[in-house]
């Protein structure tokens, strides 16, 4: 690939001097069990305790930052599986912009109500029969609305990048990063904010078994699109297609991806919340569950937990079901 890619370096600085006093610095945790369970030292990134429950705030709020008076005033609208919805919510609340969030109808109760409690307007789609940048072009067509995507905006990529600055200077020592992957966005940019810190760094993104759309993207060379939207727990990353922009960038600066079952999240869960006290979303776990699957050069390695965002209900039916995994499937 030629030319200047979607996201710099400077990008994820300026999303960070936005930022600063606005997002939490979420703490960077560790556990003898991670480490021994892995053969090195884990350092566990925990956006799960960042605003609104996931990393998706950052980019929300560095997009929204950026817009002119006139488009904080028509307001904005974007669509989101839960955490981009409630994220950009409570963004718009805090900047004074109007927010309409477009979602499927099956997303998680609880991700709804946290954006509607933050002020937003809830407009619902079906996956199998809607198209939802359709319906969300729609709205912005009709109302006048900036569109601000979950994860195809270089201020949203940027916004997301600043989860890896924040890292590197809590451990500056760590050779890799294990992000979770769907529309792209937190993958591109922790790569891009990663490699300026520290050039030999591997980012490694991880996807759900039954959603490898990168994976596959990544295998052929081009933008793939499965066929069907993934059956998985991990509803924040049920893609069928990368995001273009994260994934012109992806496509050159990601070292690895992996996949992982909904068994081994569900273990990844577990141990987030034994070891750790920290509560994750199936997303979220995604790349705790990939540690032990991979064979990675001596060093400390970094884990983005990205989101907190499940339900007690839920929560409790994933671990009630643990003991009955299959053994072979265990991280």
């Amino acid at each position: 690939m030629t030319g200047r890619l979607p996201l710099i370096a400077a990008d994820v600085f300026d999303a960070q001097r936005r930022l600063q006093g606005i997002a939490a610095i979420t703490p960077a945790l560790s556990h003898p069990e991670l480490d021994d369970s892995a053969g090195r030292s884990v350092v566990v990134k925990v956006e799960a305790l960042q605003r609104a429950g996931s990393f998706k705030f950052r980019g929300a709020y560095n997009a929204l930052a950026v817009l002119d008076p006139v488009a904080r005033r028509r307001g904005v609208v974007g669509a989101s599986s839960g955490n981009h919805a409630q994220a950009l919510a409570l963004a718009g609340q805090l900047l004074g912009v109007p927010v309409t969030v477009v979602v499927p109808h099956d997303a998680p109760k609880g991700k709804i109500d946290g954006a509607r409690t933050y002020g937003a307007r809830i407009v619902t789609y079906h996956r199998e029969r809607d198209d939802r940048d359709q319906v969300t072009a729609a709205l912005a067509d009709e109302h006048g609305y900036a569109v601000v995507p979950s994860a195809n905006s270089p201020h949203v990529m940027a916004g997301a990048g600043t989860v890896a600055l924040e890292l590197l200077c809590q451990v500056p020592h760590l050779t890799a990063v294990l992000v979770p992957v769907g529309g792209g966005g937190l993958a591109a940019g922790t790569a891009v904010a990663a490699k300026h810190v520290n050039p030999r760094i591997r980012i490694i993104g991880v996807e759900p078994e039954a959603g490898a759309d990168t994976a596959m993207s990544l295998r052929t060379g081009t933008l793939a699109e499965l066929p069907s939207v993934p059956d998985t727990i991990a509803d924040g990353l049920r893609h069928t297609s990368p995001a273009p922009l994260p994934w012109e960038i992806n496509r050159v600066m990601l070292d690895d991806i992996v996949t992982v079952t909904d068994t081994q999240v569900i273990r990844a869960m577990a141990t987030a919340f034994q070891h750790l006290k920290v509560v994750a979303e199936p997303s979220g776990a995604v790349a705790l569950a990939a540690l032990e699957r991979l064979d990675l050069d001596p060093g400390a390695v970094g884990v983005v937990i990205s989101g907190g965002s499940v339900g007690i209900g839920s929560f409790h039916r994933f671990m009630t079901d643990l003991p009955n995994q299959k053994e072979s499937d265990r991280v």
